[in-house]
C-alpha cells in the first residue's frame, strides 16, 4: 500500500515538473520573440548590419518543437496558438518591411 502511494506521489510530481518545464519554455519563447522584435526594429532603423535571421530560425524551431508536443493541456495549447499568431504577424510585418526596402526575406 505504501509503495503504491509513493509511486502515485512520484507520478504527480513528475507531472508538475513537466508542466513547469513547459511553462518555462513558454516564458523563454515569449522573451525570445520580444528580443527578436527589438532586434528587427534595430536592423530596420540601421543599427545592425545584418538581419537577425539566425535568431528567427531558433524561435521558429522552438515553436515547431512545442507545437509537436502531444502532452500540452488545452490551456497550454491556447497559449501556444496565441504565441504562434503573434509571431506570424511579426514575421509578416518583417516580410513587408524587407519588400519595401527591396531586400529578400529569407
Amino acid at each position: 500500500m505504501a509503495l503504491s502511494r509513493n509511486n502515485l506521489q512520484l507520478r504527480k510530481n513528475l507531472g508538475r515538473e513537466d508542466t513547469a518545464t513547459i511553462e518555462q519554455q513558454f516564458k523563454r519563447l515569449d522573451d525570445d520573440i520580444r528580443k527578436l522584435k527589438i532586434d528587427f526594429g534595430i536592423y530596420f532603423v540601421g543599427g545592425l548590419k545584418r538581419p537577425p535571421h539566425e535568431a528567427r530560425g531558433r524561435v521558429e524551431a522552438q515553436l515547431k518543437r512545442l507545437s509537436d508536443d502531444r502532452v500540452l493541456t488545452f490551456a497550454q495549447r491556447y497559449h501556444l496558438n496565441g504565441t504562434v499568431a503573434r509571431f506570424t504577424s511579426y514575421r509578416e510585418l518583417w516580410r513587408r518591411m524587407f519588400k519595401q526596402r527591396g531586400e529578400e526575406f529569407m
